[in-house]
């Protein structure tokens, strides 16, 4: 096993740019990486908890949600206040969502549209808790409320679905 090195304290901010950067050019294990290295030096830097966090739920659409989506869920757990641990959290379950969605298999919009349910539970958790000019979980809370507006496929499960599959395996051929 190759050995890791350590990056110095006086590093990290530079080094916490370089993964949001990282990010945005969709290069979500090299911020990852480098979010772990700065969490080896701090291990509660919440600004690179958030950003590993993020880079954890980027990763859904290149190597789907394992182990990614439980150690997002980790990291949440991690941050050190209740609006942060709601909105995060809220993030995770939004982006998990999407990623359902875009599997467009059958039931895929059902599973999104429980996703997206338990975001928007996280949001209003969020607006409970947060400064009156923060409005970045109504932000997200809208996001979400339009895609479940806009498409029809995502909606709830419709229980005559599940019976008719109930019907399917109880009925002799």
């Amino acid at each position: 096993m190759v050995e890791l090195k350590t990056i110095t304290a006086e590093a990290v901010p530079g080094a916490l740019e370089m993964a949001k950067r990282y990010r945005l050019l969709n290069e979500p294990h090299e911020a990852e990486s480098i979010c772990l290295d700065i969490l080896a030096v701090d291990g509660d830097h919440q600004e690179a908890l958030i950003t590993l966090l993020l880079a954890l739920t980027d990763k859904f659409d290149q190597d789907g949600l394992k182990p990614a989506y439980e150690e997002a869920l980790k990291v949440v757990e991690r941050l050190s206040d209740a609006y942060c641990k709601s909105y995060y959290g809220g993030i995770v379950f939004e982006r998990r969502a999407k990623y359902h969605l875009k599997q467009e298999g059958p039931g895929s919009g059902a599973v999104a549209y429980d996703w997206f349910t338990k975001a928007l539970k996280a949001y209003g958790e969020a607006l409970s808790s947060c400064d009156p000019n923060n409005q970045d979980a109504v932000l997200r809370w809208n996001s979400c409320a339009r895609i479940i507006n806009t498409h029809p496929e995502v909606k709830e499960f419709e229980a005559d679905h599940s019976e008719m599959l109930l019907d399917a395996f109880d009925t002799p051929h």
